[in-house]
């Protein structure tokens, strides 16, 4: 494991990865590599360890989380977080996403605070405004609780929290859930603004030779006319391609299934009327109509482009996620070989149980 899949802390202070952290000898020498024996020594010490981002490491958290931000539409991530007895990780703070904890192993005294900052945003994170948190913890909690295994408490991003273990070892997941708001939409709005005024002569022009930046009066005029013109230009921004960049943007956090390069590659050069195509798993898939008259097949963060004689077997492979490529619907047999290899090649769809060829 390197880091930063696991970080360590210890009465609010989040400790040097350099204390736990070495080479891995002759051939790999990253120095990144955690020390087992320097984690156990810091544990020892009443340090938390934290193992993080095991919803893209350990197989039932990966099913658990991708179910989840499937039902919830927004992102997910799971960490773990190990206490040794009668210790405190963290102080006070708030997480700029909402929380699920669950709690696993051991008892854990959570003490919860309203926010300082109302669903803050992820750029407004918490050492911002570290003076306003340190005063509010000191004020009555609005929840003082004990967690014992089994227990799940919710956290709404900007509540103050701060937990710690009782008499013996505690564990418990946390359950980040990655909003997706609408400061978000405003900064895919921005984003296609952006692209669009581009394109306008009058907000490429240079401002006036000589000009004084320090000076605001001699800024207004031009700077007037910038914002009336950006203004015209957001009045003209589609909803639908506000909602298609938001999409993306979303999409790209969900990371799907690996592929196994070598075997698939093999597979799709074998391809079959009698192969097994599966859609790759955890990857978000929609189709949309194309400006040519074909369709776009939208996968994770890419896109692809087909024909429209292609619409009924993606429509089909989408909608049972699994088919003998002699089964795709609309197509004559080449064809079907043909799209079920580009769909491997381009990772959307995969070849179940393929295996490297030997010698």
């Amino acid at each position: 494991m390197r880091t930063p899949f696991l970080r360590i802390a210890k009465d609010g202070q989040v400790v040097d990865a350099a204390r736990f952290t070495t080479s891995g000898g002759a051939g790999a020498e990253i120095a990144d590599q955690v020390s087992s024996d320097a984690v156990l020594r810091l544990f020892a010490d009443g340090s938390t360890v934290v193992l993080q981002g095991l919803h893209r490491l350990w197989p039932p958290l990966i099913e658990f989380a991708d179910q989840l931000a499937a039902d919830l539409g927004h992102p997910t991530q799971v960490n773990a977080y190990v206490t040794p007895p009668s210790s405190r990780g963290f102080d006070p703070h708030y997480d700029v996403h909402d929380v699920f904890v669950l709690q696993v192993a051991g008892q854990k005294h959570w003490t919860i605070h309203e926010p300082v900052l109302p669903d803050p945003l992820r750029t407004q994170v918490w050492t911002d405004r570290r003076e306003e948190v340190t005063a509010a913890a000191t004020r009555e909690p609005v929840i003082d609780a004990v967690l014992e295994p089994g227990d799940v408490l919710y956290l709404p991003r900007g509540f103050l929290h701060s937990a710690a273990a009782l008499g013996e070892i505690s564990a418990h997941l946390t359950v980040g859930i990655h909003s997706v708001t609408r400061w978000g939409a405003a900064e895919s709005a921005l984003d296609l603004v952006r692209v669009l005024a581009a394109e306008d002569p009058g907000l490429r022009g240079s401002l006036p030779l000589g000009v004084d930046l320090a000076d605001p009066d001699a800024l207004r005029e031009d700077l007037s006319a910038v914002i009336a013109g950006l203004r015209d230009w957001l009045d003209r921004v589609d909803p639908v391609e506000v909602a298609e960049r938001l999409r993306a943007r979303t999409w790209a956090q969900v990371r799907p299934e690996p592929v196994a390069p070598l075997a698939q590659s093999a597979a799709a050069a074998a391809i079959t009327p009698d192969t097994v195509l599966q859609l790759r798993r955890r990857l978000r898939c929609a189709l949309r109509d194309a400006d040519d008259g074909g369709v776009t097949l939208l996968g994770g963060r890419r896109s692809h482009a087909f024909p429209a004689s292609a619409r009924p077997a993606l429509i089909e492979l989408l909608a049972v996620g699994e088919l003998t490529v002699g089964d795709l619907p609309g197509l004559e047999q080449d064809e079907r070989i043909a799209l079920a290899r580009r769909l491997v090649t381009e990772s959307v769809a995969v070849v179940p149980d393929a295996a490297v060829p030997g010698p």
